[in-house]
């Protein structure tokens, strides 16, 4: 494999290993090369790839031992929340369930956020949902949108660990809004749900703002799952 050198080296070494890793040329499993040869194609120095190296092992991309090759772990059983997010970045090379499983992961942590957000802060969502009602037909509009909306309600919940695990994906979910809101049917849905949602902080049931969130969630996940399958 070939690279260039980077302009930062560390973040940029990081990066295009877990580039290598996830495109199966380091699968888990296998020794990364000797350091010397691994911090020539990279184009860095021994001490820049060490701190990559370091920074990979920390997440559970890696395992280093000393006097033993460097192996590269299985990312998916060893890694963290760092690992889903760098999956997210490298979109080329996301598996086909992906986003299916990402969905289903919001399907289950949306209720409580909505619930939360609605029962602690509804001011604060009440702008968010107001600019979705203005929303017009464009795809882009409803994805930034969207995402919008459920940032907002994750951070009016008062966990900050529901935003920092939607902020990993930021990327992947806009890209994946894309797609799913150039259908009519989504965005009408959508447009569904943010009315209904406005209601639930109108009247402060927080109760049916989480079993809103359930069903719709739950219909998005369905809606996704049809249109990537034709």
């Amino acid at each position: 494999m070939n690279w260039n050198p980077p302009g930062k080296p560390a973040e940029l070494s990081e990066e295009r290993l877990i580039e290598a890793i996830l495109s199966g040329h380091f699968p888990a499993g296998s020794n990364l090369p000797a350091e010397r040869e691994l911090a020539v194609q990279l184009g860095v120095t021994r001490p820049t790839l060490r701190e990559a190296l370091q920074r990979l092992a920390r997440d559970g991309w890696l395992e280093i031992h000393h006097g033993r090759p460097t192996r590269v772990r299985n990312y998916w059983e060893d890694g963290n929340l760092a690992v889903l997010g760098a999956i997210a970045r490298h979109q080329e090379n996301v598996p086909v369930d992906f986003v299916s499983n990402l969905l289903y992961i919001r399907k289950l942590l949306a209720p409580s956020y909505t619930s939360l957000a609605v029962s602690h802060a509804p001011q604060a969502v009440l702008p968010v949902l107001q600019d979705c009602q203005l929303l017009g037909s464009a795809a882009e509009d409803f994805a930034a949108a969207d995402w919008n909306l459920h940032k907002a309600l994750t951070i009016a919940s008062g966990n900050p660990v529901f935003t920092l695990i939607l902020n990993g994906f930021q990327s992947l979910y806009s890209l994946m809004g894309l797609q799913y809101f150039s259908h009519a049917e989504t965005r009408q849905h959508s447009r569904d749900f943010y009315a209904q949602l406005l209601d639930c902080i109108h009247q402060s049931d927080a109760q049916a703002a989480g079993l809103l969130a359930q069903t719709v969630m739950a219909e998005s996940l369905d809606w996704w799952r049809a249109l990537t399958s034709t």
